[in-house]
């Protein structure tokens, strides 16, 4: 039988999806021209970048991963604690988040759509064997106010693309699934996506009628370098789906998470049309403040430390799209960006 706490937040969304204030998104026809996301967000602590993105007004938000920390809570006192997580501990963990007044007055202006990393997904570091995966996965599209109809829910795991605009300005974002079909990136065959996934992705490009791809995975994807997880720790899986993204020959853009920092990795190979560009934010609510530094080959432009998010901003004047890939700190200001003219 399900709790108390797991059955009133799974009937709060259904109350949010049935009411004007839902806020996934219910326009798919007008181009994406500002498009804001983030990643590494705690609930219990302050969240003071709500209204700088919000001023922003981004047509699309997009969680990027660690959405919630199920498995770790910092007490006023500073004192980090950490949960043997279950089923009522992370539905406490979302509720906070979903109510929380500032996301709450976010929500209620913006579409978002998202996907996840560890911490959300349930433990750090988590992959296929985590026993609450299913549990976690419902919490995850609840929270995001996936429509019950979406293909989403039919299927394992969390993956899913959107398609925004009309023929000449659409562009679709691929929410990558880095966690549910994951073997341990310590084995002898690491495998990040699994089999059906790695289908659906073909497919997804294959069949696509968009002029800009957005792929959002909860792990970096072109840095390859630091010890900590990466697409780079299942080279099988990233030169596929590097492969995947050259022969598409659309316009295309990474975004991921997932490190504390933020940071610009530029990927520039004769097999693309462009130069891939990653950029990752990573530090809504916490950053790694003692960040020492670590190699990265494709980085353009410094890392940043500072809380901050990241933005995509589209022009679709021209024949094809302009990019320019910003981060932007606490103070509104923009810390890194690049651009890109495919």
């Amino acid at each position: 039988m399900r709790s108390s706490m797991y059955t009133l937040l799974i009937a709060t969304f259904a109350l949010a999806l049935s009411s004007a204030s839902a806020k996934f998104p219910d326009n798919f026809d007008s181009p994406l021209e500002v498009i804001a996301f983030g990643s590494c967000n705690r609930d219990e602590l302050p969240q003071p970048l709500w209204p700088i993105i919000a001023d922003q007004q981004p047509d699309l938000w997009i969680w990027g991963g660690d959405n919630i920390y199920a498995d770790w809570y910092e007490r006023p006192d500073g004192h980090r604690e950490k949960y043997s997580v279950n089923r009522e501990w992370i539905t406490k963990r979302y509720a906070s988040q979903y109510t929380h007044p500032a996301y709450a007055a976010f929500r209620a202006n913006t579409p978002i759509i998202g996907t996840w990393d560890d911490h959300d997904y349930g433990k750090n570091n988590a992959v296929s064997t985590y026993p609450l995966k299913a549990i976690t996965r419902d919490l995850a599209l609840s929270f995001m106010e996936v429509p019950i109809n979406d293909p989403r829910w039919q299927r394992e795991g969390i993956y899913g693309a959107y398609d925004f605009g009309p023929e000449g300005k659409r562009t679709k974002i691929l929410l990558l699934d880095n966690r549910y079909f994951a073997t341990s990136r310590k084995s002898d065959q690491p495998d990040l996506l699994g089999d059906t996934q790695r289908q659906w992705i073909e497919r997804a490009l294959a069949q696509s009628t968009a002029d800009l791809h957005i792929f959002v995975s909860g792990t970096q994807i072109i840095s390859s370098e630091h010890k900590y997880e990466k697409w780079a720790d299942y080279p099988a899986d990233r030169e596929w789906l590097l492969q995947q993204i050259a022969q598409s020959h659309k316009p295309t853009v990474l975004i991921s998470g997932d490190r504390h920092i933020h940071e610009i990795s530029v990927l520039e190979d004769d097999a693309f049309d462009f130069p891939l560009v990653d950029i990752t934010s990573s530090g809504l609510t916490h950053i790694w403040d003692t960040f020492p530094g670590e190699p990265n080959q494709y980085r353009n432009g410094d890392v940043a430390t500072g809380l901050g998010f990241g933005l995509v901003r589209i022009d679709w004047s021209g024949s094809k799209p302009a990019v320019e890939l910003q981060i932007i700190d606490q103070t509104a200001e923009v810390s890194n960006s690049y651009s890109i003219t495919f």
